[in-house]
């Protein structure tokens, strides 16, 4: 008995550090897609070691280069990669195993090992992070978003155990720069929305954020970086609401 098949679908800009890890961990599949937004480096050239599936189109935003990437994807199953993750040996197996046994499940949630630097954030909401990102082709696609783009699925979410790693961050400088462009991607889109904020929560939800990140979710436990994090995090917070129209 054959097992179902599997698209690998990844999208990249300038990705040239991370292409080769991340292809690498996803070169079992039966076949990859790659959406380049006009990188400007070697990106391109090394992707198409991997794969002849290389795609390069004008970028479009997150959910927009993964949908494009979903619809050239002919696996039965698709298992959506960012270029900074790396899948593992035993996360391969875990999926391996998953799609070939008898489950109701039509997409599963996969936990992520974030890193910033070399280091594992275990705490302050960081891990597990679970996030959907293998589910079954014509069952699943990513709804459109600015930033945080997710899939939705319509039938019932497992979880897988194994994590992904992700080495999301550099360093602290990294994480803060990303943090606003996130910002104000965030920002834009609640404004699109029509959302508005009450002017006292420009600073109440930056506050709660802290008290969550650093206190309730422990991020204590991670020591100095642990607190950076919480700060910086909460700058986010405060960033997104300040770009939000208010109301009295």
């Amino acid at each position: 008995m054959t097992r179902p098949t599997i698209s690998a679908i990844v999208i990249t800009k300038n990705e040239e550090k991370n292409i080769v890890r991340c292809l690498s961990g996803i070169s079992w599949v039966d076949e990859i897609i790659v959406v380049d937004s006009e990188s400007a480096d070697k990106t391109v050239e090394i992707a198409r070691k991997f794969t002849p599936h290389v795609f390069t189109r004008p970028w479009e935003g997150y959910s927009l280069q993964k949908n494009f990437a979903l619809e050239k994807a002919k696996g039965e199953w698709i298992l959506s990669i960012d270029s900074d993750e790396v899948v593992e040996e035993k996360l391969k197996e875990e999926i391996l195993k998953t799609i070939s046994s008898s489950q109701p499940y039509h997409g599963f949630s996969i936990p992520r090992k974030n890193f910033v630097g070399k280091r594992w954030i275990r705490f302050g909401g960081w891990y597990p992070d679970y996030t959907l990102r293998l589910f079954k082709k014509g069952e699943g696609k990513f709804e459109k978003r600015h930033v945080h783009e997710a899939v939705t699925i319509s039938g019932k979410k497992g979880y897988l155990k194994t994590p992904l790693l992700h080495y999301t961050y550099r360093d602290l400088q990294d994480y803060a720069q990303r943090q606003l462009h996130y910002a104000r991607l965030a920002g834009r889109e609640m404004q699109e929305k029509g959302k508005k904020a009450f002017l006292p929560g420009l600073f109440f939800h930056p506050i709660y954020n802290f008290i969550r990140c650093y206190f309730l979710c422990l991020g204590f436990l991670d020591g100095y970086l642990g607190l950076r994090l919480a700060i910086l995090s909460s700058g986010y917070v405060f960033k997104k609401y300040r770009l939000t129209k208010y109301t009295n």
